[in-house]
């Protein structure tokens, strides 16, 4: 989700192609302008389904766009490219998914801490921004699954400092503001100070774009984000970042949908469903190289652990 005015020539794929978008659990707002009426989808879906689209609230369908908040700089997931269009795998399904419901999708830019508030409060439609499902967003939002992805920590080049997930007191890591992982790095952080050792210095930035950057030009030891957003900064930076051990909590993605909308959620989820039997699902996940995290159904409410 890359809403960054960073400059510095050594992040400069990462300013351009990398985005933050994974589990986070914040509520707060906060618009960062719209996205909607730039996004290009190459892969198209079969069109519009007439009983899917029966499900659609009046007021959803009325003005025959789907208004969706996604926070843009989470790469490959959902980013501005080079030539300023917002683009991604979300991106895509999220246009194939309003097509089957025989609408236009309209994304809008939104900090990722602020867009299950805005979803909650009528402001989007759909919430699609690499949402973790988790026991807490369930309680304020139904969620449809769609992919799963884990987390994954990044390092510089050679790992200079020599660090492991559990090698991380006393170092800085920088993360994205609400997600699972800054949660996650909290209860490290804990673990470290209860066990006599110095605490994780916790480094939140509210764009991923600039957690990346904070480990490029080494103000952060390492990073924490989502598996297919590690993998894809690895790509990115030609070298200068390396992914350390496997991903781990993998958990489903979930395309947020507010309570009590009668069977828009059910027609999202349908959506979802129908892409992934005709094979459209999978050429969007394949076109942005995260086929690793397909899944073969969409759940609604799907049951977490956490």
């Amino acid at each position: 989700m890359s809403r960054s005015g960073v400059r510095a020539t050594l992040a400069l794929p990462i300013v351009l192609l990398l985005a933050a978008g994974c589990g986070a659990t914040g509520n707060g707002s906060g618009d960062t302008g719209s996205a909607g009426g730039t996004s290009s989808t190459a892969v198209s879906g079969p069109g519009k389904n007439a009983a899917l689209a029966a499900m659609v609230p009046a007021d959803v369908a009325k003005d025959g766009k789907l208004t969706i908040g996604t926070d843009t700089t989470y790469a490959p997931n959902e980013f501005v490219d080079d030539n300023n269009k917002t683009v991604g795998m979300d991106i895509d399904l999220g246009d194939a998914i309003a097509q089957e419901l025989g609408l236009t999708a309209d994304f809008q830019a939104a900090s990722f801490d602020g867009i299950l508030a805005g979803l909650s409060a009528g402001k989007f439609e759909l919430a699609m921004s690499s949402f973790s499902v988790n026991a807490d967003r369930l309680q304020t939002v139904d969620m449809v699954s769609y992919f799963t992805a884990g987390t994954s920590m990044a390092v510089l080049k050679g790992n200079p400092a020599g660090l492991t997930l559990d090698t991380l007191c006393g170092h800085t890591v920088a993360v994205q503001k609400g997600t699972t992982q800054s949660d996650d790095l909290a209860t490290r952080s804990a673990t470290c100070t209860q066990g006599g050792k110095g605490a994780i210095t916790i480094s939140e930035f509210q764009a991923q774009t600039d957690v990346a950057l904070a480990l490029t030009s080494k103000r952060a030891d390492a990073m924490l984000a989502d598996s297919p957003v590690v993998d894809y900064a690895v790509k990115q930076t030609n070298g200068q970042l390396a992914k350390v051990g496997a991903s781990y909590a993998n958990a489903p993605y979930g395309i947020g949908v507010a309570k009590n909308k009668g069977d828009f959620a059910k027609a999202v989820q349908g959506a979802v469903q129908a892409l992934i039997d005709d094979g459209t699902y999978k050429k969007i996940l394949d076109k942005w190289g995260v086929g690793a995290g397909a899944v073969a159904k969409s759940e609604l409410n799907p049951a977490t652990s956490s």
